[in-house]
């Protein structure tokens, strides 16, 4: 096949995922979808998954390589362009207590969830692409770290089912734990509980808005402290799994014969929050922005739904949904613990 047509065919595959984001676009702006605070990137996922277990045996076997670029070239414009909804007056504007409970959530829930991983003896990407989603910023996060070690999509899906499953708990139990006076926190402290545990940036607005803009403010930005975590965290992880396939003298599907690849979409993001921080650019241009980028992560997230078959679940099993759990109890326990009682004592 020539290049052109090698070209023309996998223009097949982008523009039907391209329609398949219209789709979670049009679906994600209805009410109720709205009032679970669903974002299109989850709907979009759902699109896919149905589509991969219904008509993707008619589609031409040519249009694939459109979807897989979807699954990984779009998917890190996407990450990069997330950038443009955070700056680094951000970080200062919650303080120290915020961005230290931040990082102990963040670190422990990695290495925790994926000791916990060796411990129900599951597949490695699977665990550690679900300790990442349920520590950093829920499919985002599992995007930007299935880019980085590069598994298999069906992987990925499993592992942002499972924290849309838990963040969309939280993001429901929270507000009703608040309001009864069960938490006994201040509107600040449950903002930072809030904001360092709760698994999409989606579950996070929707949470807090249900207990009141103080809340809501804080928790926004505590959030996306941890969105900026991703960066160091994919740079690690990248380092640590080339430097382990480099000793072991094989090669596995994360990196391939054992180079540290460097996530430079990772480090274009920050660049992003760099520029976005001296804001230069004007608010609608902003706005415009963020929304084709959460086009552009919709588009990404149905290439991998379309990739995802019921048998591929079957094959991952009940041991993801467990570790999320059990991820999701520590959330809860060591969020609410230091929010407490380590948030006083810093501030």
């Amino acid at each position: 096949m020539k290049i052109t047509e090698q070209r023309y065919s996998m223009l097949h595959g982008v523009l039907l995922i391209t329609l398949f984001a219209c789709a979670a676009f049009y679906i994600g702006d209805m009410a109720y979808v709205k009032a679970l605070s669903l974002s299109p990137m989850i709907v979009g996922i759902v699109l896919g998954m149905l589509y991969a277990n219904s008509l993707r045996n008619n589609l031409p076997v040519t249009w694939v390589p459109g979807i897989a670029f979807c699954t990984k070239r779009i998917l890190r414009i996407g990450i990069i362009l997330y950038g443009f909804r955070l700056t680094f007056q951000d970080v200062t504007a919650v303080g120290l207590p915020a961005i230290c409970i931040d990082a102990i959530i963040v670190t422990v829930t990695i290495l925790g969830g994926v000791a916990i991983g060796r411990l129900l003896k599951m597949d490695r990407s699977i665990a550690l692409l679900t300790s990442v989603g349920s520590a950093i910023c829920g499919a985002a996060a599992v995007l930007g770290t299935e880019s980085a070690i590069k598994t298999k999509p069906y992987k990925t899906a499993v592992a942002v089912a499972t924290v849309v499953i838990f963040g969309t708990t939280a993001m429901f139990l929270y507000p009703i734990l608040y309001k009864s006076g069960v938490m006994g926190l201040s509107p600040e402290e449950m903002g930072i509980f809030t904001g360092s545990t709760i698994h999409e940036v989606a579950h996070a607005v929707g949470a807090g808005n249900a207990m009141g803009p103080k809340v809501a403010s804080t928790a926004i930005i505590v959030k996306m402290i941890r969105v900026m975590m991703l960066v160091p965290v994919l740079l690690i992880i990248t380092w640590n799994v080339a430097k382990s396939v480099k000793a072991v003298g094989s090669s596995t599907e994360e990196v391939g014969k054992g180079k540290i690849n460097i996530p430079w979409f990772a480090m274009l993001f920050l660049v992003v929050i760099g520029f976005n921080s001296l804001d230069l650019l004007p608010q609608g241009i902003v706005d415009f922005i963020n929304t084709f980028d959460t086009f552009l992560l919709t588009m990404a997230m149905t290439a991998l739904g379309a990739e995802t078959s019921i048998d591929k679940f079957k094959k991952a099993g009940a041991k993801p949904f467990i570790l999320a759990a059990i991820l999701f109890a520590w959330l809860m326990t060591g969020g609410f613990l230091m929010a407490k009682y380590l948030v006083p004592l810093m501030g």
